[in-house]
């Protein structure tokens, strides 16, 4: 496993996270629009947490290939099965 790759990615989905969950309990205007907004950018540090776990690429040196790929939902992580 790329410790340095996940470890980053996980700290990424924890900022975004942490600041949507902020964002929410402060404006009472932040809705369906907000959240829709926010989720792509969640899930992208998630899944690429998850998909890049065994690059040997450095943070950020993933291709433009591997970079729509490793946000992809993955494909093999059991959900509640």
């Amino acid at each position: 496993m790329n410790r340095e790759v996940v470890l980053h990615e996980l700290a990424e989905a924890h900022e975004a996270l942490s600041a949507m969950l902020r964002d929410a309990q402060r404006d009472p205007e932040w809705g369906i629009g907000d959240f829709a907004a926010e989720m792509p950018h969640l899930y992208h540090h998630l899944n690429t947490a998850w998909n890049a776990r065994d690059t040997r690429n450095a943070v950020g040196q993933g291709t433009p290939d591997e970079f729509r790929r490793w946000s992809g939902f993955p494909t093999d992580l059991p959900m509640f099965e």
